[in-house]
């Protein structure tokens, strides 16, 4: 049975890394309130996020256009004082972070309406399962996903 039919669905949330990054992310204990969110539909998206709902962590900014990792929610929209926000933990970094070239070059991704190619300017946006399985394809999974990758030696092994 695949996660969305269990329930869960999946989400992108892009932040600019000199504001907050993957790795202050894994320094905060994995841990974080995701606020800050102006726009309305992006703001509609955080409000439909739903307990243990995955998130690909999105590095925008002229230098990183990336999703370098994953995070679940772990407290639904609630207002903080500023307009509202979901908090987040950390699940486990990519594998090999997902370029945005990448990702606009995936046929995929384009036929199925990506959002995130629709939309570019939205910081949070719904990601289906179908893309969300392509874009831990692309990446190798991540850290966490059940799926480990053994190492280089390991492979040797079992070849022999």
């Amino acid at each position: 049975m695949g996660e969305e039919a269990k329930g869960r669905r999946f989400w992108l949330l892009k932040t600019e890394p000199g504001e907050w990054s993957w790795e202050d992310q894994a320094a905060n204990g994995g841990l974080t309130k995701w606020d800050g969110v102006k726009n309305r539909q992006a703001q509609n998206n955080l409000k439909a996020m739903s307990l243990d709902d995955l998130c690909l962590f999105y590095h925008s900014g002229q230098k990183s256009r990336r999703i370098v990792g994953v995070v679940s929610v772990i407290r639904e929209w609630y207002d903080d004082g500023g307009g509202g926000a979901v908090d987040v933990r950390a699940v486990g970094e990519m594998r090999r972070p997902v370029d945005l070239s990448e990702l606009k070059r995936d046929e995929a991704l384009k036929k199925g309406g990506f959002q995130l190619l629709r939309q570019p300017r939205l910081s949070v946006v719904p990601v289906d399962a179908k893309a969300w399985k392509r874009i831990c394809d692309m990446g190798g999974g991540y850290e966490g996903d059940g799926c480990e990758v053994g190492s280089d030696e390991d492979a040797a092994a079992e070849a022999e």
